[in-house]
């Protein structure tokens, strides 16, 4: 008897010891894990799918576009110097107007680069600039050079490769996610706005190849994107809601909304807009990816006449810049570091313009003050010049 009170026991003992294993290694997992309970937490209740889109809306629409073009040649002194910012990129001898472009696209990990990464950088920011300059002069020269560009990368691209063996596997995913929209929003201008009733020219057939495109970079990279619960997360939503804009796709759209409603309260995780991002990575940048991602996002929805990632829970997204203005006025000190990552000099990415148009709060007008009018960020990552389409540009 003696020996059987132990032996069960001991069979106790070693299931408890099993299970207890179990949900530590679970716990430590849960970072990665797209089934743990922080990636599945969500902004609320999720909005009713949108059955049609309204084009052009990726950004800009025809009524935003006619409003600040008319603006800059009427002579407004604001618009135009923030206008400005769309001819010096253009005029710009870095940025030329490609003639060759990389079936390749070779891509590094933490700033390292190569001359396709390079380029499709560039020519992202390029050809959105290019569709805003034919917006404002009716000049189909800058559409038939959008057009060039559009379609350069259509029908040349074939993949994404690593530049070496530290390079993240997924690194393409992110670069997918980042230069992916900001060709999107140039070929929404591109494909549905019109010049007094005249449109860009741009044909069936390339329009055809942009998407098959579209969906190249959506299937083999975006959709693979990891669970790091941080910018990646939120890149990669706001890229598949801008890919499902132009494909007419509800289900891509929906996919992407979801994500961003997913993640938004992942890496804004407190009501006073608190991003675990900024001391992680111990920098100024990658915390405001994943904010000018959410505000891209935002403004997407709202265009098809959803507010809701912008309202949800109870104005998230507006603590998230609250939080920014406080780490650029040296209001947050990281422990990891005993740093401060950010100062008042710090590059300010675009999406605080959007933002700004949305909340009008006291700390988004702060930080876009401290750079206006707004460019293009450094490293070419997100769309830029929305200064020029974005400010006190409400309800158009």
């Amino acid at each position: 008897m003696k020996k059987l009170r132990t032996s069960v026991l001991l069979l106790t003992g070693l299931i408890l010891s099993t299970l207890l294993l179990l949900r530590c290694t679970r716990t430590g997992l849960s970072s990665s894990n797209p089934t743990a309970p922080g990636a599945n937490a969500t902004a609320g209740s999720l909005a009713a799918q949108i059955t049609s889109f309204v084009h052009p809306a990726i950004l800009n629409t025809q009524a935003s576009l006619d409003l600040v073009g008319s603006q800059v040649n009427g002579g407004d002194p604001t618009r135009s110097a923030s206008y400005q910012k769309v001819l010096d990129w253009i005029n710009d001898p870095n940025h030329p107007i490609p003639t060759s472009f990389y079936s390749t696209v070779v891509v590094g990990s933490n700033g390292a680069t190569s001359p396709s990464k390079s380029q499709i950088r560039k020519d992202a920011e390029l050809v959105y600039a290019l569709a805003l300059r034919w917006t404002k002069t009716g000049n189909q020269t800058y559409a038939s050079q959008a057009i060039g560009i559009l379609n350069g990368w259509s029908y040349t691209f074939q993949n994404y490769a690593l530049l070496d063996a530290s390079t993240n596997p997924n690194q393409p995913d992110l670069e997918a996610s980042w230069t992916t929209p900001s060709f999107v929003a140039a070929a929404e201008i591109i494909r549905y706005y019109q010049v007094n009733g005249v449109g860009s020219g741009w044909s069936s057939a390339d329009i055809n190849q942009f998407s098959n495109f579209l969906n190249t970079v959506k299937n083999n990279y975006i959709n693979n994107t990891p669970v790091y619960n941080n910018n990646w997360n939120a890149s990669a939503g706001y890229a598949k809601m801008a890919i499902g804009i132009f494909l007419n796709s509800t289900t891509v759209y929906q996919n992407g909304y979801n994500m961003i409603m997913q993640y938004l309260p992942v890496i804004i995780n407190q009501s006073n807009g608190t991003i675990p991002e900024y001391c992680d990575r111990q920098d100024c940048v990658h915390f405001q990816y994943s904010l000018t991602a959410f505000s891209y996002a935002a403004e997407l929805a709202r265009l098809q006449g959803d507010n809701s990632i912008w309202t949800a829970l109870s104005n998230r997204l507006s603590a998230g810049y609250d939080y920014q203005w406080k780490a650029f006025s040296g209001g947050v000190t990281c422990t990891s570091c005993s740093c401060q990552p950010c100062s008042l000099s710090s590059n300010v990415f675009p999406g605080v313009e959007v933002a700004y148009n949305y909340y009008k709060s006291a700390n988004l007008a702060n930080l876009r003050q401290l750079q206006d009018p707004l460019g293009v960020p450094n490293d070419n990552t997100f769309l830029g010049f929305t200064t020029y389409t974005h400010f006190n540009v409400s309800g158009l």
